[in-house]
């Protein structure tokens, strides 16, 4: 177990943690919460070693492993899958050893450097791995992708995988939703569920906490206290606690009022003093509680629209994808995700938008946004159209060096909506309803948190008055208070919200219906959130299925290891098995390349590059006959030298 005794922390001079303890169990899955700054991310620092204590006692058990995901961005150019992979370091320290084995040429150690490989895994680490890409949003043609063709969120993704790809006793996320989407965050918590460790995860999703947590341990005025129960149980508990507290602090003001009453009138009269020394005492003695001093609420809200188009809008025939690149030749076709949408958007529609990862959620959204043209049909505005849109990656599009004050002059200049104030007060003005007041009005945008800029982001929304408001995942950089006042904006809004968010608890409150965006096409979705966790936990059941099924060949072939009791082993075969370790590894290799091939080949592609990898694909097979061929003659040949 984890023992934490009067501990306290510090960084710089804050003082996180005051004479802290608590004691966390082996297996125990554990929500850690607390207010921004509160030392979340320190008590993680202490847990995995980079930090100590600077008082009292910690303790875990030394033989734990631990596993969290690195924090930096990846700068390589192994594939997806090699680099997940080596996330696993007991394979890979069995990897090494067969490395310096043959390097010493000393048969023994390979023989018995090539029984710890297998044992730690190698036959089924390809398989383990690109089970856990998979899972996480990645396409099946992305698996032998380089780690550098991918954006910053997908590296922090591969991130995550290489984590949960390390065998470990204690498991440490912190914030791991935060580039995931629903498809993926809800295979997430299905493996976590699965999960035997200790794990620890700082998260500012409802749900997620509620759905795999059973402790949370809420840091509070420098103190750690233990709630058993998840996220919800703990605000219920915390609630009951702080009412008790109030009333508690109430009956004492009381008491201490009627104490210093009673001396103030009865202190210079003899009769009296020696009883009004006793209460001067008592009220010295007296343990002061402190006052409930209530969370500052933030809140805000959508002006009223100054119209109300109807329908707002109106596809027909519409397709959405990606025109070619820049570099392509002349009359090449756009890339279609999404065809012959027909619907509308009505006025105060509340739309959540659902998909599995790249079916194309955010193509869609981005076409309304303007942000695309339509690859075909038509995309009809009602007049009067007035788009707010919160994109992804709009934190990124904010100037850094830019204050807030700058980014809202400056949106100003660029056109006034109906009722709004360009004066550079009233800005002001504004911006402090979203909590930027002060010096943070002329702060650089660069300097601030995530949820910091992605307030300002909504700040921005806001002011321009949209009729209609297209959010792609806003929640990301949200804290828990932030992502509970936007939720109630948007049920005040009365104009219309089309939502593609991984936070279920968003999309609860906010959607009255939902679109599923699937196989190139929109459709009503006839089902609520559980119905549609259940949809997606089954189309990765399939994907993980199908992965298995193409790797089955060689697995069924690697895994038939030969018999080599715990005798000594003759030379002749110590070398056969390091041949056949090689042997292996080629087949494990063969296997991707060919599942790479058969994903190319599953979407439509010009003849002549068809053929070329369907000649590829049939000299992979021959290859892969062969090995197997070569691997069951050597495993005769060490069957018959064991015995």
């Amino acid at each position: 177990m984890i023992t934490l005794k009067g501990v306290t922390l510090r960084r710089s001079a804050k003082v996180l943690l005051d004479n802290a303890s608590v004691t966390l169990n082996p297996g125990e899955k554990i929500g850690l919460v607390g207010r921004n700054g509160a030392g979340k991310s320190t008590l993680f620092a202490l847990l995995n070693g980079s930090l100590h204590e600077d008082a009292g006692d910690f303790a875990m058990p030394a033989h734990w492993r631990m596993a969290q995901v690195a924090q930096d961005m990846p700068e390589t150019g192994q594939s997806a899958t090699d680099f997940v992979i080596e996330g696993d370091t007991a394979l890979v320290a069995a990897q090494e050893e067969v490395h310096a084995a043959e390097a010493g040429d000393d048969g023994e150690r390979m023989a018995h450097a090539y029984m710890a490989l297998h044992d730690a895994g190698a036959h089924d680490a390809q398989a383990r791995a690109q089970a856990l890409i998979l899972g996480l949003g990645f396409k099946t043609t992305e698996l032998c992708n380089p780690v550098n063709s991918f954006s910053g969120g997908w590296r922090m993704r591969l991130q995550l995988a290489r984590a949960l790809m390390c065998p470990s006793d204690l498991l440490l996320l912190d914030e791991p939703t935060n580039h995931l989407d629903l498809d993926a965050l809800v295979w997430l918590e299905a493996w976590l569920k699965r999960y035997d460790g200790t794990l620890v995860v700082i998260s500012h999703d409802r749900e997620f906490l509620d759905a795999i947590t059973s402790v949370t341990l809420h840091i509070d005025n420098a103190k750690l206290v233990r709630y058993g129960g998840n996220y919800s149980a703990f605000e219920d508990m915390r609630a009951q606690q702080l009412e008790l507290q109030q009333n508690a602090y109430v009956k004492q003001q009381d008491k201490i009022a009627h104490l210093q009453s009673f001396i103030a009138r009865f202190k210079a009269k003899a009769s009296k003093a020696k009883q009004a020394q006793s209460r001067v005492k008592a009220l010295d003695r007296m343990e002061r509680l402190a006052p409930v001093l209530a969370n500052a609420d933030f809140t805000f809200e959508f002006k009223e629209p100054a119209n109300l188009p109807n329908p707002m809008l109106a596809m027909e025939n519409a397709c959405f994808g990606y025109p070619p690149p820049d570099d392509a030749p002349a009359g090449t076709p756009p890339t279609v995700i999404v065809r012959n949408v027909n619907k509308s958007v009505m006025a105060g529609q509340r739309i959540g938008i659902l998909g599995a990862n790249g079916q194309g959620k955010s193509t869609l959204v981005k076409t309304v946004a303007r942000a695309l043209k339509p690859t075909g049909g038509t995309v009809q505005e009602g007049k009067g159209l007035n788009i707010g849109y919160f994109a992804q990656q709009e934190l990124d599009v904010l100037r850094p060096l830019d204050t807030p004050l700058e980014h809202m002059v400056r949106m100003a200049k660029e056109g006034l909506p109906a009722g709004q104030s360009g004066r550079e007060q009233d800005l002001r003005t504004f911006l402090g309803t979203f909590n930027f007041g002060g010096e943070m009005v002329k702060q650089p945008v660069g300097t601030m948190s995530g949820g910091e800029k992605a307030r300002l982001v909504l700040c921005m929304i806001v002011w321009q008055r949209p009729n209609l408001l297209l959010l792609d995942e806003p929640t990301n950089h949200l804290d828990l208070a932030t992502r509970e006042a936007l939720a109630m904006a948007l049920n005040e809004f009365e104009g219309t919200v089309m939502l593609v968010s991984h936070d279920r608890s968003l999309l609860r409150s906010v959607c009255d219906e939902f679109w599923l965006v699937s196989r190139g096409g929109v459709e009503p979705f006839d089902g609520d959130l559980d119905d549609y966790q259940r949809y997606l936990l089954d189309e990765a059941k399939r994907a993980r299925e199908s992965l298995k099924e193409s790797l089955k060949a060689a697995r069924d072939v690697v895994t038939q290891a030969p018999p080599v009791a715990n005798k000594k082993i003759p030379d002749k075969a110590k070398g056969l098995m390091r041949d056949l370790g090689k042997i292996e590894q080629a087949m494990l290799d063969l296997q991707a390349k060919k599942h790479a091939l058969e994903a190319r080949l599953s979407v439509p592609l010009p003849v002549q590059e068809m053929g070329e990898l369907g000649t590829q694909l049939a000299r992979i097979d021959d290859e892969l006959a062969a090995r197997e061929e070569k691997w069951l003659a050597i495993s005769e040949q060490i069957e018959a030298a064991t015995r």
